[in-house]
């Protein structure tokens, strides 16, 4: 295992692969770990990433963060095609997986511990770890399936009471369930606090015997890429602050879909975004 720059302590860990996805315009860096890891630096935070990546894979636009690394032969790599279906993805290449014991003691006790898996690498057990840590979970990594061709598609997600119950916060996108409203109902008995966002459409939040709507600011989309994992980082940082859901989702909507003006991990918030979204970050 090899580390970037870490041993103070963090306020924020995301556990999940950093992609090497294929895009139309080359190579870019992709993956939770990534955007949330950057929303949450932009934020004011102290950021450690748990990830693993292939030795080859650049990792300078991800300076800002502490990145402790396991070592894989390959990183993880996707792929994007757009048809007049929409969007197909493909799983070209997986890293290794991510395991309680890769996690550095000194990082255990974040302020917020955030579960990013985008193929199934992070053991759900990391979820034990973290008792005096606001727990937030993007679960998508561990609710999709691939063939053997690696096309992509929603998968069914079993043996995940403990780790949902567990969690503050969980964040997921109406795609990661391939639409389906029954297992958003599941889901939301199971969780304490379920946000199911929709793209432009915004946000829904379930809490406390409660569901509401929270809309999205409207604006021009360059690349949708990430968004989502900008709003997760957002919410669960405003949700640390305030334990406000419904505040907290009217947030995060305003980052990320500032977010979708620009392509790539360049759409991670800029300060100015910040400071127009009204955030203090946390001292």
């Amino acid at each position: 295992m090899h580390a970037l720059a870490h041993g103070r302590p963090i306020d924020y860990l995301v556990v999940g692969h950093i992609a090497a996805d294929l895009t139309p315009a080359g190579p870019a860096l992709g993956g939770t770990a990534a955007y949330a890891g950057l929303t949450a630096s932009a934020l004011g935070l102290r950021v450690g990433a748990l990830t693993s990546v292939s030795p080859d894979l650049d990792l300078a636009p991800l300076a800002a963060l502490d990145l402790e690394i396991v070592p894989s032969p390959q990183s993880t790599t996707f792929e994007n095609r757009y048809g007049p279906e929409g969007r197909a993805q493909f799983l070209h290449a997986r890293a290794a997986g991510l395991e309680p014991r890769h996690v550095p003691p000194e990082w255990r006790s974040p302020r917020i511990a955030h579960l990013g898996p985008i193929a199934g690498e992070v053991d759900p057990a990391m979820g034990g770890l973290f008792a005096g840590s606001l727990l937030g979970l993007t679960p998508q990594g561990w609710m999709r399936s691939w063939d053997g061709a690696g096309r992509v598609t929603p998968g069914k997600w079993s043996g995940n009471e403990r780790l949902l119950g567990a969690a503050a916060a969980v964040v997921l996108s109406t795609e990661d369930v391939g639409g389906d409203e029954h297992e958003i109902e599941s889901l939301a008995h199971a969780c304490r606090l379920l946000v199911v966002t929709d793209g432009p459409k915004g946000a829904r939040v379930f809490w406390n015997r409660d569901q509401r709507r929270v809309p999205a600011p409207a604006v021009s989309e360059v690349d949708p890429t990430g968004s989502g994992d900008v709003f997760a980082a957002a919410f669960f940082i405003r949700l640390y602050q305030t334990r406000d859901p419904w505040e907290s989702a009217r947030y995060a909507n305003r980052l990320a879909s500032a977010s979708v003006s620009r392509r790539g991990i360049a759409g991670a918030p800029t300060p100015q975004e910040v400071e127009a979204a009204g955030l203090q970050v946390i001292p």
